[in-house]
């Protein structure tokens, strides 16, 4: 079962999604904070990250830099959301796709599962 960690410190997108993706076949992880990001991450090895853009204590796109350097997350896929047309700077910094929000949560597995063939 693939490992899914959704890192947002918005609850109830947090529980949407992860109600959505449990019915899909994946184990989901949660994390609310930035700085719980790669603490998390490298502890529990998920096989993909959902990451928003803004964060309360931290941007998401220095979230993915650090994880870029890290020998054991350099590879990781990682989908950056943000309301913000921010593409760029997503994929500029590591990220492996962006969704523009509000994104049909129905497209996560399959983008997922697109993510994790390759």
């Amino acid at each position: 079962m693939p490992k899914v960690m959704i890192v947002d410190d918005d609850r109830t997108t947090i529980k949407l999604l992860q109600t959505l993706l449990e019915l899909d076949g994946f184990e989901v992880q949660t994390v609310s904070r930035g700085m719980d990001a790669m603490p998390k991450a490298l502890a529990n090895r998920p096989h993909l990250v959902l990451m928003d853009y803004h964060l309360s204590d931290m941007e998401g796109v220095d979230i993915i830099r650090d994880m870029r350097r890290d020998t054991h997350l350099a590879n990781l896929p990682i989908v950056m959301t943000s309301g913000m047309d921010v593409e760029y700077e997503a994929m500029e910094a590591g990220a492996s796709a962006f969704l523009l929000k509000p994104f049909d949560p129905e497209e996560l597995p399959v983008l997922f599962n697109r993510l994790l063939s390759q």
